[in-house]
């Protein structure tokens, strides 16, 4: 295995490695309920549909 002639500095190794950090933007689709954007593979924030049956029970405030 060949040896290295220069050592790699650590900017330049840290320039190359923080290239990839970038924030994607949340991906939305309609529900087919009740037509508000939510989360795709999650159950609706607003009337707790997911796949086409009731899953999570929306309503009131539940009071602590």
């Amino acid at each position: 295995m060949a040896n290295l002639k220069w050592k790699t500095p650590r900017s330049k190794t840290r320039s190359r490695r923080a290239a990839n950090w970038k924030l994607r933007s949340v991906a939305s689709v309609v529900c087919p309920q009740c037509k508000e954007p939510k989360r795709p593979h999650f159950a609706c924030p607003n009337c707790g549909t997911y796949r086409g049956r009731q899953v999570v029970e929306v309503g009131e405030e539940q009071a602590a």
